[in-house]
């Protein structure tokens, strides 16, 4: 019986269509800077890939920057913009929502560290952010203000039309992490609702450690880095040429293939999560109160063990984790549940995040909702069994 993969939140397998794509210049000099035919071929390349980007995303090639992953494109939107309003002389305040990845709450250190202040939205049972909350944080126009498009442990899909809106109208500066967004939530309406956009290759299919952050036209940032002029000076450094080529091409078949990929994965989401419900007595959805993306199931088992939940998975031959696989091995609780659920309901449960790719068959659903109802039984007749 060959292993389950279903961590797809986490990181994807490289899709052969990329891989195909960015052989030809890998060992190869591609220095989209050098003046010689090397380096010409790179340069047409690289801004060949940012088209097929801009054309995916509906956008001027123009605002798209190539960057080294997820993380570095939420770092450089909101400490960017902070440095940019700080810069103007003005003292940053950045607003997120109490959901955001850590690659985007971890930025309000550094805004303090600017001499700025961070705002962190409350959200309801659905990862919503609370509209009163927003509505105070906006009355002193902010440097910028994130909000998720997909979240990457429960799949809630926050009301990002009406946080755009009230930004909008307030003259601020939005971003949306949607890293979790590819392949299944459109990409163009996201871009118009956002002034920055950050996106990952290795969650769609595409390379490890390349990313992009879309830049609206007007939106000042300050870089991050220095020692170099490349991405109009606000990511300097040589490109990843066949990195960029490569997401890019993940990005164009994601995109794609959107439609189908969506109504498949929703009716998998529906048998795995009813398997669940079936088998596990007291099975919890988290997320169930909002919408959700049908790729990411996240669920707390009743009377398991959270520390053993996963290791008994892995035996089982199901990859699978608790949530954010940047604090996958972190013993606390998620914050992403905290928010959500409250620290108190909790307890006396395991969260098990289950999340869905391209190739995911109805068989592996099945087996994987077995191996979990059979794991969940064990741990819960192990801790009756001790008590």
């Amino acid at each position: 019986m060959h292993p389950i993969y279903l961590d797809h939140a986490a990181s994807t397998f490289l899709r052969t269509e990329v891989r195909e794509v960015m052989e030809p210049l890998l060992g190869v000099p591609a220095n989209p800077s050098s003046l010689h035919r090397w380096g010409r071929r790179a340069h047409g390349m690289l801004e060949e890939a940012r088209g097929v980007v801009a054309g995916v995303l509906e956008v001027e090639a123009r605002e798209i920057l190539f960057v080294r992953g997820g993380t570095e494109a939420n770092n450089l939107a909101i400490l960017g913009r902070a440095g940019a309003v700080r810069g103007e002389g003005g003292s940053p305040h950045v607003v997120v929502s109490a959901i955001e990845h850590h690659a985007v709450l971890d930025t309000l250190e550094g805004v303090r560290s600017m001499g700025g202040r961070g705002t962190v939205l409350p959200v309801d049972a659905a990862g919503a952010p609370d509209p009163h909350a927003l509505e105070r944080a906006l009355e002193n126009p902010p440097a910028v203000v994130s909000v998720m498009a997909v979240n990457n442990e429960t799949g809630a899909l926050p009301p990002l039309g009406e946080v755009s809106a009230a930004c909008r109208a307030g003259g601020v500066v939005f971003h949306t992490d949607a890293v979790q967004a590819p392949g299944h939530i459109p990409l163009p309406p996201l871009a118009r609702l956002a002034d920055l956009l950050s996106l990952s290759g290795h969650k769609t299919g595409g390379p490890v450690g390349t990313g992009i952050l879309r830049v609206r036209r007007g939106v000042a940032l300050a870089p991050l880095l220095h020692g170099g002029g490349q991405e109009w000076g606000l990511r300097p450094g040589t490109q990843d040429v066949a990195g960029a080529v490569g997401m890019a091409e993940a990005l164009r078949l994601a995109s794609r293939e959107q439609e189908e990929a969506h109504r498949r994965l929703t009716g998998l989401s529906a048998l795995l999560q009813g398997r669940l419900r079936a088998g596990i007595p007291g099975l919890r959805i988290h997320g169930a109160a909002g919408e959700r993306s049908p790729h990411i199931l996240s669920v707390g088992i009743p009377g398991a063990d959270p520390d053993l939940l996963l290791p008994a998975l892995d035996m089982e031959g199901i990859a699978a984790s608790r949530g954010s696989a940047c604090s996958s091995g972190a013993s606390r609780p998620s914050h992403v549940l905290e928010a959500t659920l409250g620290g108190t309901a909790l307890e006396g449960y395991a969260p098990l995040r289950l999340s869905l790719g391209r190739d995911t068959s109805t068989e592996e659903v099945l087996r994987a909702a077995d191996a979990v109802i059979l794991v969940a039984r064990r741990l819960s007749s192990e801790v009756v069994g001790s008590t």
